[in-house]
């Protein structure tokens, strides 16, 4: 009888510890899974923003107010222990720099029921997860005194941009980045948006994204390097920016595409590292390349129409930017809300020029040396480009690393310099 009894406590206790103990453990991991995508989403939120790319820290309030929404949004659509997470049970915390911060995510629930374990009197048990999101802007590594480490996103438009700002009243002598640093020089440029009509008075052309050298590249004819005026880098096979497969680019009036419009409406995968050598594509093409530009930058913004995703005009401020789903959006029910990616939304490679001489020079033409990127989203407000393929831009981030960066390249994720990675658990 007393054997008995004793084996009644014992398997008591064992079907609570195989019982309750693996509900524990699986409800500690979806609230790691929980926190993890919460804190991920949140730093996209201020990586997006472009709170990063402004030194005086200015705009880095408005930003966490959005990416506290955008995470917790983000932790309430996961369940643990078979029940949604609650807006009381996620809490959100930032840390580090204006131009590096973090975002901590904790997920907590108090009330997970028990099964067994209750013979021993306690009916809820609390289970908790954090994780830890760092969000890593090149241009802010050198102010804080350390050393710049390489990013290296993928999906790189193969449009090499000299370092020459395009805000109106620089006369073409300021650049985006300190060359040897990385870090912005043009204040101004965050924000900065090309216009349909120019400024009065007086009424300069608005400065528009387009090719330097439309139909050829040749190093002896090459035009000197001028604002908002790119070189189109190799899209070969063998090149630096790979042309993907024509089958993987689905968009309205992409077939028959060529290598240069297939790396524009696709996507390159090979990631391209900051303070890495590229080559300018020097042949002569058939056709004109701002024309094909004008096509692709259409087909991959979803613009043919005038339908294309833009950047939200009623955000205030603007930065932080947000960004708005076009009636062409392709995803089932997107068009009218506010969206955290676009396919507008391009990575551009800012390359050196050496301002020792005027005009100034390519450094290593046709050879190039990247010392930077801007993020840019095409056709803001949603138009189409033009066919002379001069495009419309607003800058919404800058990412520089300079000449000195060291180390292995932090991977970019998708079309954004500022990288976004779980540094904790």
């Amino acid at each position: 009888m007393l054997v008995a009894v004793f084996m009644l406590f014992v398997v008591g206790a064992m079907a609570a510890l195989a019982i309750d103990v693996v509900t524990l453990y699986t409800a500690r991991s979806e609230a790691q899974l929980a926190a993890d995508g919460a804190a991920l989403a949140g730093g996209r939120a201020l990586a997006n923003s472009g709170a990063t790319s402004d030194t005086t820290g200015a705009l880095m309030p408005s930003a966490q107010t959005l990416a506290n929404a955008v995470a917790k949004e983000v932790a309430e659509q996961n369940q643990v222990g078979g029940a949604n997470v609650a807006s009381g049970q996620v809490t959100v915390s930032f840390a580090g720099t204006d131009t590096n911060p973090t975002v901590t995510v904790r997920v907590e629930r108090t009330d997970l029921p028990t099964f067994f374990a209750r013979i021993w009197g306690r009916k809820q048990i609390a289970v908790s997860a954090s994780a830890t999101a760092e969000v890593y802007n090149p241009s802010g590594a050198n102010a804080l005194g350390g050393t710049t480490t390489r990013v290296a996103p993928i999906c790189v438009k193969p449009w090499l941009l000299p370092n020459i700002s395009p805000t109106p009243g620089n006369s073409s002598t300021l650049k985006i980045f300190d060359p040897a640093t990385g870090a912005v020089l043009d204040l101004a440029l965050l924000g900065w948006e090309t216009t349909t009509i120019p400024p009065q008075p007086p009424p300069p052309p608005p400065i528009r994204l387009r090719t330097a050298c439309s139909t050829n590249c040749d190093p002896g004819t090459v035009p000197a390097p001028k604002p908002w005026r790119y070189y189109p880098g190799t899209t070969d096979a063998a090149g630096d920016f790979p042309a993907p497969n024509a089958s993987s680019v689905v968009c309205t009036g992409c077939t028959g595409f060529n290598n240069y419009q297939l790396s524009i409406a696709g996507c390159v995968q090979t990631p391209i590292s900051c303070n890495s050598t590229v080559h300018v594509d020097d042949e002569t093409q058939d056709g004109n390349r701002d024309a094909d530009t004008a096509v692709a930058v259409n087909g991959m913004t979803y613009s043919t129409a005038n339908g294309g995703d833009s950047v939200d005009t009623a955000a205030v401020p603007s930065p932080p930017f947000q960004f708005v789903a076009g009636a062409e959006n392709p995803v089932p029910g997107a068009a009218g809300n506010v969206v955290m990616v676009s396919d507008s939304l391009v990575t551009v490679p800012v390359i050196n020029v050496d301002s020792t001489t005027t005009p100034w020079p390519l450094v290593g033409y046709p050879s190039v040396q990247i010392i930077g990127f801007v993020q840019l989203f095409l056709n803001p407000t949603g138009a189409a480009s033009p066919a002379n393929g001069h495009i419309r831009t607003q800058v919404i981030n800058l990412a520089g690393c300079g000449l000195n960066a060291t180390g292995t390249p932090i991977l970019g994720n998708g079309a954004s310099p500022v990288t976004v990675r779980l540094i904790s658990p």
